[in-house]
C-alpha cells in the first residue's frame, strides 16, 4: 500500500497576489509549500478522482491563504527564493469515512524537521475537508512560530594542564579524550533543538591552531561570525592533578562578542575518561536546561 508521505508532489506553489503580501515583506519569513499528494486506497467502486482533485485544490488554496494572511510570513516558490521553511505533505483515503494526512515542516537552513505529524479525519465531503484544513493550518502556523535554532560554533575543548610536569604538547590520550568531550557536547546541544551546530573545520587563526582560544581575549566570537554562526562556545578542561579536574565553558555573541553564558563545574574527582560525562552534564545544566 502506498503512503502519501512517500509520494510528495514535485510541483511548486503559485505566488499569492500582492494584496496578500505583508507591507514589510522583506522582514517576513519565507515559506515554500508544495501541493500535497493524494492517494485513494479505499477500493470504493465509484471513480472520485475529479472530486478529490477539486477538494485537494481547495484545501491547498485555503492553507496558503491562511499562512499568507499572517504578516509574519510570505509565500515563496522554493528555498532558492528565500524560503526559511518548507511545508510538504500528503493525504490518503483508506476507507469510505477515514482519511489520513501526513504533514511536515522543514527548517531549510538547519535541514531539520520542526514538525512531522500524522492526522486522521473522518468524512470525504467539502465540509470534512474544510475542517481538516482549519486544523492543519493551525498546526503548521504553530510549527512556523517555533523559534529557529541558534547557529552555534562549538570549538574544540582545550586542556589547561596544571600538573607538576605537563607533557610537551598535547598527548595522544588527552587529545582523544578532548575529542570525545567536544563531540558529546556538540551532540547534546544539537539534540536539544535549541542549537544548530556550525562546522568549525575551516576555522583559521593561531589561537585555533594552538588550542588557545581561552586566552585570545574573545577572538572566538569573530571567528564564529566568519563561519556564519550566531554564537560561539569554547570549553576548557583544567587538570589539577591526575585524578582531579575542573570543567568550564563560555558562550559569546558572535556579532558583539558579549558573554551570554558561562559555567564552571568546580573541582571534580575522576580519571580522564570521565571528562566527557562531566562536560555534557555541565552544559546541559547551565546552558540547555537553564533557558
Amino acid at each position: 500500500m502506498r503512503r502519501p508521505w512517500l509520494i510528495l508532489s514535485a510541483f511548486l506553489l503559485f505566488v499569492l497576489p500582492a494584496a496578500h503580501a505583508p507591507a514589510d515583506a522583506e522582514d517576513a519569513i519565507g515559506v515554500a509549500m508544495d501541493d500535497f499528494s493524494y492517494t485513494d486506497t479505499s477500493a470504493e467502486p465509484a471513480n472520485q478522482t475529479a472530486a478529490h482533485e477539486r477538494r485537494l485544490s481547495a484545501f491547498m488554496a485555503a492553507l496558503r491563504r491562511d499562512i499568507g494572511a499572517d504578516r509574519r510570513y510570505r509565500l515563496v516558490p522554493s528555498a532558492q527564493d528565500g524560503a526559511a521553511f518548507k511545508v510538504i505533505g500528503g493525504i490518503q483515503k483508506t476507507s469510505t469515512l477515514v482519511q489520513w494526512a501526513k504533514v511536515a515542516v522543514i527548517d531549510v537552513g538547519a535541514k531539520k524537521l520542526v514538525m512531522d505529524k500524522l492526522y486522521t479525519f473522518r468524512g470525504d465531503n467539502d465540509e470534512s475537508w474544510e475542517r481538516a484544513e482549519i486544523f492543519v493550518s493551525r498546526e503548521v502556523m504553530a510549527a512556523l512560530a517555533t523559534p529557529a535554532p541558534v547557529a552555534l560554533a562549538v570549538f574544540e575543548f582545550e586542556l589547561d594542564d596544571n600538573t607538576a610536569a605537563p607533557a610537551a604538547g598535547l598527548a595522544a590520550a588527552d587529545a582523544s579524550y578532548l575529542a570525545e568531550v567536544t563531540g558529546s557536547v556538540r551532540d547534546a546541544l544539537g539534540q536539544s533543538g535549541r542549537y544548530r551546530i556550525v562546522d568549525v573545520g575551516s576555522a583559521a587563526g593561531e589561537a585555533v591552531k594552538a588550542r588557545a582560544l581561552r586566552d585570545c581575549g574573545g577572538c572566538d566570537a569573530a571567528i564564529a561570525q566568519k563561519l556564519g554562526a550566531d554564537q560561539s562556545l569554547i570549553g576548557v578542561v583544567r587538570r589539577v592533578s591526575r585524578t582531579e579536574y575542573t570543567l568550564g565553558f563560555q558562550v559569546r555573541d558572535a556579532r558583539t562578542g558579549a558573554v551570554l553564558a558561562r559555567g564552571d563545574s568546580g573541582l571534580r574527582m575522576g580519571a580522564d575518561y570521565s571528562w566527557k560525562r562531566g562536560a555534557v552534564r555541565l552544559v546541559s545544566d547551565r546552558l540547555i536546561e537553564s533557558q
